[in-house]
């Protein structure tokens, strides 16, 4: 799983600079706060997003609401070929999260 971990990292980092926070049961990404979450296991890697909206898609294995904009998406990846422009448009979306670009009042 580390060839996926390690392709979730070079995504993300294509986006922006990101603190990679190893915690005991995940490895947290963070801009300004954690935007996702890696989660290793000996086959797969799950993962979550944390997105400012509820986004629909096959490929979320559970989707949990805690505030009108921090909505948690659970996918799993079993190979660093899954992280494709799917992966990516969330990761991206997530990472604006993190910047708490949502937050921002327009005029």
């Amino acid at each position: 799983m580390r060839q996926t971990f390690d392709r979730v990292l070079a995504v993300v980092g294509e986006i922006g600079p990101v603190t990679v926070l190893p915690e005991r049961t995940r490895i947290a990404l963070h801009v300004r706060m954690s935007f996702a979450a890696l989660f290793p296991r000996r086959r797969w890697l799950d993962a979550h997003v944390v997105l400012a909206r509820r986004l629909d898609s096959p490929r979320f294995r559970r989707i949990d609401t805690y505030s009108v904009r921090n909505v948690v998406h659970l996918f799993r990846l079993h190979g660093p070929d899954e992280v494709d422009d799917e992966v990516r448009a969330w990761l991206a979306e997530a990472y604006e999260v993190g910047r708490q670009h949502h937050l921002v009042r327009r005029p």
